[in-house]
């Protein structure tokens, strides 16, 4: 994973592996919005990845309850997030947990899923936010 600032705002860019995407199926129902109808995300990003291609994540990494950093904790399963953990995302300040997709928990203070910027790509390894 890789932070960059856009508008002041922490860009979270992460290169999926083919584990990671194999552990993005099957929590749906954990989810409190797995379509993402009530999130924000282009219309790109409107897909159960929620991005332009399934290797690459980029989303703002800002907790949708009150504005933490959420942090990575890519590794799935555990004692501290539970066997059930796929992977992804918590907030240190009250514990919204979100997928490799930035999608959050049921059970989360977050409302909605993290935000998804607007972004292209300028070349097979150069991205372009904003």
């Amino acid at each position: 994973m890789r932070v960059v600032v856009w508008r002041r705002k922490p860009i979270y860019i992460v290169r999926r592996t083919a584990a990671m995407l194999a552990l993005m199926g099957g929590h749906d129902a954990a989810l409190k919005d797995p379509d993402s109808t009530d999130s924000q995300q282009p219309a790109y990003a409107d897909n159960p990845l929620r991005s332009r291609a399934p290797s690459l994540f980029v989303a703002i990494g800002v907790c949708t309850h009150l504005g933490c950093i959420p942090r990575a904790r890519f590794e799935a399963g555990g004692p501290r997030m539970g066997e059930q953990w796929p992977g992804g995302f918590l907030c240190p300040c009250h514990g919204s947990r979100y997928d490799l997709a930035g999608r959050v928990f049921k059970g989360s203070p977050a409302p909605t899923n993290l935000e998804i910027p607007p972004y292209s790509m300028a070349g097979p390894d150069q991205l372009v936010v904003g």
